[in-house]
């Protein structure tokens, strides 16, 4: 088969890291198109994985739907070249209209419920929509599959991922003392436009009561204040989980990065402006924190509550979670070998040969 991934963002590098390679190894052929977004581009890069950029994040609602137009143009001439079997994406925007348009099969993995705008975009055009038991938005009727658990288990299933201590001090780790890890962002997405994130007291504080504790890592997708910039994480991008697992708490903005910390075992306070479904199922389950309302002392009140609870108390509901839960890569696997080799099972025309 030929396999076209549409890839906009740093965590559909992972999601789609495993399943590549299992393509791959089966001899299919695969097309990554990518985009400049954050370190989306570097991640490929230093995962060994070609791809072509055709895009770069837009600012803004214009600047968002300027290259909305933009990558869709872009994604459909690839396309027209490449000729793809099947098209996926983590939301797949791009890939649902050029899928629609060229009638190639369209495929989304995705978990964001809160992501309206999008999701109206993408749902009448997609082939098959792919999202969470716990998902809370429209999906579109009679081509939706929902599967237990989150996206982080395509690259962080304990069956495919083990965390490297040696990694871990690599990036940073200091085995003296607990670590901890902060991430902040910028608020950039499609569904984050109007909003804001912590303030700079906000995170002075977190980051003044962490460093009294231990060893503080902050990760951020703007350049920090002069002030913080010793706490920067300066490690390899891809080997951030390898730190992640053998830190005490993280404590961020990042819904995805505050999952990540559950599946490895490793509390965290999600502290942001939307609280889609996954990340209750996540609460529920023990794994993480949510925090509404982020001031110094909601804050620092969380980070005090939650180190009381032992870390080996989240590793053990971390693993009856994840024994519940299938390892989302080979659905993503399955997915693609069903509607690629039977496109027109699916009521979409494959392209003439």
């Amino acid at each position: 088969m030929r396999v076209l991934f549409d890839i906009v963002h740093p965590a559909d590098v992972l999601f789609f890291k495993r399943p590549l390679e299992m393509l791959k190894a089966e001899g299919h052929e695969c097309l990554v198109l990518s985009r400049h977004k954050d370190i989306a581009c570097d991640l490929l890069d230093a995962f060994g994985i070609p791809h072509v950029p055709v895009s770069t994040a837009g600012s803004g609602l214009w600047g968002l739907a300027r290259e909305l137009i933009a990558r869709d143009v872009a994604v459909f001439h690839q396309a027209r070249r490449f000729r793809p079997d099947v098209m996926i994406g983590f939301g797949a925007v791009a890939a649902s209209h050029v899928g629609w348009l060229t009638r190639v099969p369209s495929i989304s993995f995705y978990d964001s419920d809160n992501a309206t705008l999008q999701n109206r975009l993408t749902r009448p055009f997609l082939t098959r929509m792919y999202v969470p038991e716990a998902y809370a938005g429209p999906t579109p009727r009679g081509r939706t599959v929902r599967l237990k658990g989150t996206k982080d288990l395509s690259y962080l299933h304990p069956s495919a991922f083990r965390p490297d201590r040696d990694k871990a001090v690599a990036a940073g780790l200091d085995p003296e003392r607990d670590n901890f890890f902060v991430r902040v962002v910028a608020w950039r997405a499609n569904h984050d436009v109007g909003k804001a994130g912590w303030s700079e007291e906000v995170l002075a504080a977190v980051i003044g009561d962490l460093s009294r504790r231990g060893r503080v890592h902050v990760s951020s997708e703007e350049p920090l204040p002069e002030a913080f910039a010793e706490y920067a994480y300066r490690g390899p991008k891809s080997d951030v989980h390898h730190l992640l697992a053998h830190c005490r708490l993280m404590v961020g903005e990042s819904a995805t990065m505050a999952c990540e910390c559950g599946l490895l075992g490793t509390p965290a306070i999600y502290a942001g402006r939307d609280f889609p479904a996954y990340t209750l199922d996540m609460e529920d389950a023990c794994l993480i924190r949510n925090l509404r309302h982020a001031t110094v002392d909601t804050m620092l009140a969380a980070i005090q509550t939650w180190l009381a609870q032992p870390k080996a108390q989240t590793a053990a509901a971390r693993d009856a979670y994840a024994e519940a839960c299938p390892d989302w890569a080979i659905e993503v696997v399955e997915a693609v070998k069903t509607f690629g080799a039977h496109g027109t099972e699916t009521g979409v025309a494959r392209p003439a040969p």
